[in-house]
């Protein structure tokens, strides 16, 4: 995907603050942080959306949450984090490139 912005911050193009990475995954931190911790994580793989997962590429899946469960932990989120994943325009996707935001260092009593 040539105008896909986390594809370009994925191989470089576009610099960010690199919390992770592997073969099969990037994670960065938010440019407009919603918490003390607020961490983007993407498979390397142009996903759209949620909407795109399947058979093929599910797995990518859970290489997104083995990494969410490795960085809280780096990161001391002990107590808990919230989880965020927007589908869609309709569901407040704004990157169509599938990502998780991990976000956390704070109490969420809202939804």
């Amino acid at each position: 995907m040539n105008d896909c912005i986390f594809c370009k911050i994925i191989t470089g193009e576009i610099p960010s603050k690199k919390v992770y990475e592997d073969e099969f995954i990037y994670a960065f931190n938010d440019i407009k942080p919603e918490a003390p911790v607020h961490i983007l994580v993407t498979p390397k793989e142009h996903i759209t959306s949620a909407a795109e997962v399947d058979e093929k590429n599910s797995y990518l899946i859970a290489k997104c949450f083995e990494v969410i469960a490795k960085i809280s932990g780096e990161k001391g989120l002990n107590g808990g984090y919230r989880i965020i994943n927007n589908c869609g325009h309709d569901g407040g996707q704004t990157v169509f490139h599938l990502h998780f935001h991990l976000l956390g260092g704070k109490v969420f009593n809202d939804l």
